[in-house]
């Protein structure tokens, strides 16, 4: 079976505290957007994962989709499979790849092999592999809180809307995204503010805090998010901890002519899922 694992994206971000077991509570809605993989499991000899496309760094057996199956393994009798992965989305760029083959991985061994898991408990053994991939099990616009797993109803439309994605080929790790980070407790939520306020008012009003700690160690995505407003975009953003820069565009721009206006170097890639 095959299916197609896809990105996703952060309306605001804000780092609320951290906690004392060194994690960070967070809040920011995930946006499900139309970037994919593509994911195949088919009956092998021995369970093996391997993958095409961008090159995934690391060890082979250590990859989050083996985890998964092993995982699942561990609890329903399984038989071996092949795990083939064409990776499309880009590495390390703040839009979930990784945890989305992972997450998917899970819903197609399901699906594969009838194991008749409800989503509940499919949420809960996505969360033992990484904290964005409960959310691609539902893989629907969610409030995230906490360390991204505690979700909550939020009223996203984007009707009349198209988003743009340029990822720049800068790897951004996590320690130093948080490097820079003054936790804080905002005057507005990032739920307060999408519900309630007009997405052309989101310039001023929706952060991403961790544009704040990496902009200055790399100006060319500060630049990149300007440069989606000078194309037009009525709100532009760093995804999660980068450097994948996303614009929303009004419907009626041409947004293919637009992305002719970025690097040819950048991966882009436009459409909302």
């Amino acid at each position: 079976m095959i299916s197609f694992p896809n990105a996703k994206i952060n309306l605001g971000l804000d780092v609320i505290s951290r906690r004392s077991d060194g994690f960070h509570n967070i809040s920011s809605v995930f946006l499900p957007v139309d970037w994919k993989d593509a994911l195949e499991i088919v009956p092998a000899a021995e369970t093996t994962f391997e993958s095409y496309g961008i090159h995934i760094p690391g060890n082979p057996d250590s990859n989050l989709c083996l985890k998964a199956y092993h995982l699942l393994a561990k609890d329903y009798p399984m038989p071996t499979v092949r795990i083939i992965l064409e990776k499309i989305i880009p590495i390390g760029a703040g839009l979930g790849g990784g945890s989305a083959d992972a997450s998917f991985t899970l819903k197609l061994l399901n699906e594969q092999f009838d194991l008749q898991l409800e989503e509940a408990a499919l949420e809960s053994y996505a969360a033992r592999l990484g904290s964005d991939c409960p959310f691609f099990i539902k893989n629907q616009p969610i409030l995230a809180t906490g360390t991204g797993i505690t979700f909550e109803s939020v009223n996203v439309d984007l009707l009349g809307y198209q988003i743009l994605l340029v990822n720049p080929n800068i790897h951004i790790g996590t320690a130093e995204a948080y490097a820079g980070i003054s936790p804080r407790v905002p005057e507005l939520s990032v739920k307060e503010i999408i519900e309630n306020y007009e997405i052309k008012a989101w310039k001023g009003l929706l952060k991403n805090d961790f544009e704040a700690s990496i902009f200055p160690n790399h100006p060319e995505i500060s630049k990149l998010k300007e440069d989606m407003y000078k194309a037009g975009a009525v709100y532009a953003s760093m995804s999660g901890s980068g450097a994948t820069v996303y614009g929303i565009f009004e419907g009626d721009q041409k947004i293919e002519q637009i992305k002719e206006g970025f690097s040819d170097s950048y991966l882009k890639h436009s459409s909302l899922l």
